[in-house]
């Protein structure tokens, strides 16, 4: 399972700070869904390709009452759902009563945490480190957040490497590993059972498999794939359409380990901002993505128009993603979504030719060149596939950093269209490699070279009569 970091602390000792680093990004997934308040924040990140999920969580004094006893509730929430738990405090300031009394909360949860002392920079940082020692730690690490100094190696400690199960997971889960995600009550309980139902051939009944777990290897027409659950499978008797229960973490679990996603919308209740998170974080994690309204059966025409123009309209910057219009209760257009699943798979595990990349780039370059940087036009040479879920393709040059936004953007569009990539987003890395010339060799002979230094004298010598004449009139 992808690690889950919560970051809990008193206000102000740099929680939001170190969610933003570890996260590289000042966006994050902000809980608001019901009985969730917006103090508890989601994000993603990837650490020397070790990913993990991370919890920015709110405040705690250690005393709450009333909105911040609640807010303290959902804290608690998230230290349980988490693996590691990183208690922040503020090296400046010292130890603090709410900092003892946080500390004694997680003991008695008896989770295993880990001291972060932070803002430890412009001084002693063991000496601002004494005073916590007492909170009785085993683990304690000094970082300053605000300039990114002590986290690498704190995460290098913390997160596992690649472990076997990870490296091991296509052969623990075979097939197109699918995940199911949305808010909650958008029928996500009867999609899973339809997409196992629908024409089943064999669902295993191996260990870890039950409702509790969220993997479910089965068999579809000859092929395999694991369903990602992330609502809690049920048998058909027992499906209904009450509220589900829903777990973020599960979601964010689940689109980090699925190859494709299939999000499901409420047409009812059309497209909101917490589906345009979840489709953010989908696309951050890099993930192959299906777009699914669900309820679509008795609504009158002139409402589905409606939800049809508002998806188009929002959901624009994904017109290479699938939109399915389905009712997951009828079944009435479930069987498609495997059409795109599958397209959405191979497009995401593609393996291209380096000289087929060459061409395009080649081709594109072409048709449109880059711009002119100080004088110079930037030069893009020769590109390589770089990995897969999703695609990478590395792009080689001379000043590639200065290559502005709307010019990668057409070149994922050319790829995309050549390449005919569908559902999956495509990464770019531009490199550039260092001046050829800059090393090389004088091959001039020695007459040659002297020439060329009497000419630069002359040409110097010319240059300042121009300039005493100029000041001469």
């Amino acid at each position: 399972m992808t690690p889950v970091i919560a970051l809990v602390g008193r206000p102000n000792v740099g929680k939001s700070t170190l969610f933003n680093q570890m996260t590289r990004s000042r966006d994050a997934l902000v809980a608001d869904f019901p009985g969730l308040t917006r103090d508890r924040k989601y994000g993603d990140g990837d650490h020397e390709g070790r990913r993990f999920i991370v919890i920015d969580t709110g405040g705690l004094t250690g005393d709450e009452a009333g909105l911040d006893a609640e807010m303290a509730r959902q804290s608690v929430q998230a230290i349980e759902e988490a693996s590691i738990v990183l208690f922040l405090v503020d090296g400046r300031s010292g130890l603090m009563a709410g900092d003892e009394l946080i500390a004694d909360q997680l003991r008695r949860s008896g989770k295993q945490a880990h001291l972060v002392v932070n803002k430890t920079d412009g001084q002693d940082a063991d000496v601002a480190t004494a005073d916590f020692y007492k909170l009785g730690f085993d683990s304690v690490f000094q970082i300053a957040a605000s300039h990114n100094r002590g986290i690498r190696s704190m995460l290098d400690l913390l997160l596992p490497e690649v472990d076997e199960e990870n490296q091991d997971r296509a052969s623990l889960y075979p097939g197109i590993r699918i995940g199911v995600v949305g808010r909650p009550n958008v029928g996500k309980s009867t999609l899973v059972n339809r997409l196992l139902g629908e024409e089943r051939v064999v669902v295993y009944d191996m260990p870890g498999t039950t409702r509790d777990s969220i993997y479910i290897p089965y068999e579809r027409q000859g092929e395999e794939y694991t369903l990602i659950d992330t609502a809690g499978v049920r048998r058909r008797k027992n499906v209904s359409e009450t509220v589900e229960k829903f777990s973020i973490i599960k979601t964010l679990q689940a689109i980090e380990d699925a190859h494709v996603v299939i999000l499901v919308i409420d047409a009812r209740e059309g497209l909101v901002d917490q589906d345009l998170h979840l489709i953010g974080f989908v696309l951050h994690a890099g993930r192959s993505l299906v777009i699914a309204v669900n309820k679509w059966d008795g609504m009158d025409p002139e409402d589905k128009d409606k939800v049809k123009e508002q998806v188009r309209r929002r959901l624009d910057f994904l017109d290479y993603a699938d939109k399915h219009y389905i009712s997951a209760l009828h079944g009435s257009g479930v069987g498609l979504l495997y059409d795109s699943i599958r397209e959405c798979y191979a497009s995401s595990m593609a393996k291209w030719q380096t000289n087929r990349l060459t061409e395009i780039l080649q081709d594109a370059v072409a048709q449109h060149q880059p711009p002119m940087i100080h004088g110079r036009r930037i030069k893009l040479r020769y590109a390589h596939q770089g990995g897969s879920n999703p695609p990478i393709i590395v792009v080689h040059g001379n000043q590639t950093d200065a290559l502005p936004g709307d010019y990668k953007r057409y070149m994922e569009n050319t790829f995309r269209k050549v390449l005919k990539v569908t559902g999956t987003p495509i990464r770019f890395e531009f490199r550039s490699g260092e001046n050829p010339f800059a090393n090389r060799v004088s091959r001039m002979t020695p007459r040659q070279k002297v020439k060329q230094d009497t000419d630069l004298k002359k040409g110097r010598r010319i240059k300042k009569t121009r300039m005493k004449s100029k000041k001469g009139r």
